[in-house]
């Protein structure tokens, strides 16, 4: 990384969308929190950032979206619930979602996209590098796909975006891009 560029330390989750591709299950509750075996699908990129280097992460959030506030904001009364009656796995537990990483709330008052989403979260990144995650996506790798992310930041000379191969029939539900063909460091390419 070159000397003045700071480290990603920030991490931004748009989970202000409607989910409306999921209902009716997502009528009462937001697909973030819709399980994937024991835990939501947003733990798991909380935790994927964690297991980056993230130290922040920022989620922009819409109207009847508490549930995933709550599920990241300390409960000192269910942990000590859960310790009373010998649950202290499940309190351990419930304590290290609210410390994994710092977690801060912005707001998308309207289903305005994801660009405005992103924006929406200005003011708490400031002029810092940072990496947009969409907890809905998932990527299984031995090394998480956010810290491949943020070692070509560093390699880069600016900003980069993890894209993938889609076959024809699927461009058009896609933000496509174009690429150099030759590429001097193999896996990162000019857009």
């Amino acid at each position: 990384m070159t000397p003045d560029r700071k480290p990603v330390r920030k991490a931004v989750l748009p989970v202000a969308g409607l989910g409306t591709r999921m209902l009716p299950a997502t009528k009462a509750v937001p697909k973030e929190m819709l399980p994937l075996l024991d835990k939501p699908m947003i733990q798991y990129a909380v935790e994927e950032c964690h297991a980056s280097g993230i130290e922040e992460v920022i989620f922009v959030t819409g109207p009847g979206k508490s549930a995933i506030e709550a599920h990241f904001t300390a409960d000192p009364a269910l942990e000590a619930l859960l310790k009373q009656r010998g649950r202290h796995k499940d309190a351990d537990a419930i304590r290290l979602l609210s410390r994994i990483v710092r977690v801060s709330f912005a707001r998308q008052e309207k289903p305005l996209g994801l660009g405005h989403a992103v924006l929406c979260a200005k003011s708490l990144v400031g002029r810092e590098p940072f990496v947009v995650l969409l907890p809905d996506v998932f990527l299984l790798g031995t090394r998480p796909a956010t810290a491949h992310l943020i070692e070509a930041y560093a390699e880069s000379a600016g900003s980069v975006v993890a894209v993938e191969s889609v076959p024809p029939e699927r461009i058009s539900q896609c933000g496509i891009v174009a690429v150099e063909e030759d590429s001097p460091r193999g896996h990162l390419f000019r857009v």
